[in-house]
C-alpha cells in the first residue's frame, strides 16, 4: 500500500534521514518517538505537503508526487493535530467538505450518496446528535471527532492521523481507536498514526515505527519495538515494560527519579492486630503484593491485609463481596485492601521475624488440617468452595524482582509441605501424607525498598530465610491446632 525508500525530508535542513519502511493494506502503523524525532515531518512528507523531500514514496506502486491533488485526496486523508478555525460551518457542512474529491463538473452539488456517506461516518464517530450545531460551539474533543468524520468522508484507502486522541477523554479515545481498528479489519483501511501514548500504540497498532533524531531506530511489532532498554535510551528516561494483564501486548511505565517524598517503610510485627475473628496487618505505605487472595489476587499494591475467620460451613458463593463489605465496615479503602478467609482458628496464629543480610522477613500463618489433601490423590476428593485453611503471609523489607515473587511462593510451599510431613499430617481420603489443604493461600508482600533481591529460590539468601520462617510458623500453628483439638 505505502512504500517509503531512503526518504530525506525537512525544512531548512533535513529532519528525516534515510527513512525506509513498508505499510501493508489494512495495517495500523503507529509512529512513535520523542519530541523532535521527526514524526509530524514524516506525516507531512507522506501527504506531499513538504517541498524539501528526497527519496521515494509509492502509493499502490505509483509515485506519490505524480498524483493530482484530487487523486491524492481519494487515496489519502489527513487528520492534523491542530485546525485553524477562522469561521464556522455546521457539523454536517464541515463533514460534507470531505466529499470534495468526488465533486465533478462546473456546477458542483452534493448528491444523495454524499449525504449517505456523511451520515455513516457521523454515526461511526459519535457526532450525529449535534450535526446541526456550529463547529465553533463545540469542545476541542468534539471538534476532533468532527474532523475525523470529515477525513473518513473522503473514503480514503489511507488515513494519516497526527495524535488522533488529542483533546479526547478516556472513553472517546477508546471509542475512536476501536472504530479505526474495526475499519482497518473490516474495510481494509490503512491507518498511519502518531502516538505519544505508548500503551495505546501497543494495544491498537499492528506494527510500530520508532524514530530517533530523524532516523528509524526500530520497525516491527509492538512486542519487538517496546523493549525497556531501547525505550529508555530513545526517550532518555527510565521506562519499565511489562505484559498487559489481559492481552499479549506490552505495557510501559515511566519510573520517577525523585526520592525526596518517598516514605521509608519497613515490615514490623507491631503492625499486626490479632483478635478473635481476624488477623489484620496495616502497612503505613502500600506494599507490592503477589498472592492467591480472595480479594485482589495477583499483583497489586495494598496497605490493609485481612485474614478473616469464618466457619467451615460458610457459604462462599460471593466471598469477594463479603470481604469488600467487611473492609468498608472497618473503614479500610477497598482498593487498598487484600483479603483472605480461613476456617482455622485465629488463636492458633503464629508469626516470626527473621533478619536476613540487609533485609527482613515477617511471616504470619494461620493453619488447620481438616481438609488436608495429598495432591497426587486429589481426584478422590469432591471440589467444594470452602474457606482457606493454611494461609501464609510473607512480608519482605526489600526490593524484589518479579521472579523473586514467584520463587518465594515456591519456596514457601516447599517449607509448608516439609512441616506437614514432619507432623505426619495425612489425607483422610487416601491415607497418604498430605501436601497441603484444598484451599491454601499465600501472599508475598514487599516494601520494594532497600536491598535488591533478585531470587527467592530455596538456596538464595531470601529463600533461606523464607523457608526457615515458613517451616517454623506452619509447624507451630498446626501443633497449636492439633493440641486445641486434643489430637496432639
Amino acid at each position: 500500500m505505502i512504500e517509503v525508500n531512503h526518504l530525506y525530508a525537512g525544512y531548512e535542513k533535513d529532519i528525516l534521514r534515510d527513512v525506509s519502511f513498508l505499510v501493508q493494506k489494512g495495517e495500523v502503523l503507529g509512529i512513535i518517538g520523542p519530541n523532535g524525532s521527526g514524526k509530524t515531518t514524516l506525516l507531512k512528507a507522506l501527504n506531499q505537503t513538504l517541498s524539501k523531500v528526497r527519496g521515494e514514496i509509492l502509493i499502490d506502486g505509483r509515485a506519490a508526487d505524480a498524483l493530482t491533488s484530487k487523486e491524492m485526496a481519494r487515496e489519502m486523508a489527513v487528520l492534523p493535530q491542530h485546525h485553524q478555525l477562522s469561521f464556522s460551518f455546521s457539523v454536517e457542512q464541515t463533514v460534507l467538505m470531505g466529499r470534495y474529491p468526488y465533486q465533478k463538473g462546473l456546477f458542483k452539488h452534493w448528491k444523495v450518496e454524499d449525504y449517505n456517506i456523511v451520515d455513516k461516518v457521523m454515526e461511526q464517530t459519535g457526532i450525529k446528535r449535534f450535526r446541526n450545531k456550529l463547529l465553533l460551539s463545540l469542545s476541542g474533543g468534539e471538534r476532533q471527532r468532527v474532523f475525523l468524520a470529515q477525513a473518513l468522508a473522503q473514503q480514503p484507502q489511507i488515513l494519516l492521523l497526527d495524535e488522533p486522541t488529542n483533546h479526547l477523554d478516556f472513553s472517546y479515545q477508546k471509542n475512536m481507536l476501536d472504530a479505526l481498528k474495526e475499519m482497518s479489519i473490516q474495510e481494509s483501511l490503512t491507518v498511519i498514526a502518531i502516538f505519544h501514548d505508548l500503551n495505546l500504540a501497543s494495544l491498537y497498532c499492528d506494527r510500530l515505527l520508532l524514530l530517533e533524531e530523524g532516523r528509524v531506530r526500530a520497525f516491527h511489532t509492538p512486542e519487538k519495538v517496546l523493549e525497556g532498554t531501547k525505550l529508555s535510551e530513545v526517550y532518555q528516561s527510565s521506562i519499565n515494560v511489562h505484559a498487559h494483564p489481559y492481552f499479549s501486548k506490552p505495557l510501559t511505565n515511566v519510573v520517577p527519579s525523585y526520592t525526596g517524598n518517598i516514605e521509608k517503610v519497613s515490615v514490623d510485627p507491631n503492625y499486626l492486630d490479632i483478635c478473635s475473628d481476624r488477623v489484620y496487618y496495616h502497612s503505613p505505605s502500600p506494599l507490592k503484593c503477589y498472592s492467591s487472595a480472595v480479594l485482589h489476587p495477583g499483583f497489586g499494591w495494598y496497605r490493609h491485609f485481612i485474614n478473616l475467620h469464618v466457619d467451615q460451613s460458610f457459604n462462599c458463593e460471593n466471598p469477594v463481596a463479603y470481604l469488600e463489605d467487611y473492609a468498608d465496615e472497618q473503614g479500610y479503602q477497598t482498593y487498598e485492601t487484600l483479603g483472605m478467609m480461613t476456617a482455622a482458628m485465629v488463636e492458633d496464629v503464629c508469626d516470626k521475624v527473621i533478619e536476613g543480610d540487609g533485609f527482613r522477613v515477617l511471616v504470619v500463618v494461620t493453619a488447620g488440617t481438616s481438609n488436608a489433601v495429598d495432591v497426587i490423590h486429589a481426584n478422590q476428593h469432591i471440589q467444594q468452595a470452602v474457606p482457606g485453611t493454611i494461609n501464609t503471609w510473607i512480608f519482605v523489607d526489600g526490593d524484589l524482582s518479579e521472579q523473586a515473587y514467584v520463587q518465594s511462593v515456591m519456596t514457601a510451599t516447599e517449607a509448608k509441605v516439609k512441616a506437614m510431613v514432619e507432623l505426619n499430617i495425612r489425607d483422610d481420603v487416601s491415607g497418604t501424607l498430605a501436601t497441603g489443604t484444598s484451599t491454601d493461600s499465600t501472599l508475598i508482600g514487599s516494601t520494594q525498598q532497600g536491598k535488591r533481591l533478585e531470587y527467592g529460590g530455596s538456596i538464595s539468601p531470601l529463600g533461606r530465610v523464607i523457608g526457615r520462617a515458613v517451616f517454623d510458623t506452619t509447624k507451630l500453628a498446626i501443633e497449636r491446632y492439633l493440641k486445641r483439638r486434643g489430637e496432639a
